[in-house]
């Protein structure tokens, strides 16, 4: 899914208006972890994710990661908070956001 720099701008201007929905600690990025954020993009379909990480690198990985296993979209960083982006996987639910 290649967003174009409209719709980006879109997304990142309703994600200004977000709390994170998962807070993931110093324990890291376990299965149940991704199992939540997959639930919470499903839903919500735009999410905001508070990554907690020793070191920059770490939590570039786990960022990384994060997209790669829920196939969604990063859409910005900004300090510990990731922006992620994925229309529904069922056809039938509605899409709660409409992109140019």
């Amino acid at each position: 899914m290649a967003l174009n720099n409209k719709q980006i701008r879109q997304l990142k201007h309703i994600s200004h208006a977000l709390k994170p929905v998962v807070l993931i600690g110093q324990a890291g990025l376990s299965d149940a972890v991704i199992n939540e954020i997959d639930k919470a993009l499903e839903f919500h379909e735009l999410i905001k994710v508070r990554v907690s990480a020793p070191t920059r690198a770490a939590r570039r990985t786990m960022i990384d990661e994060i997209a790669c296993r829920t196939n969604s979209e990063l859409i910005r960083t900004i300090g510990h908070v990731a922006v992620f982006y994925r229309k529904p996987r069922n056809a039938k639910q509605k899409l709660r956001i409409t992109l140019p």
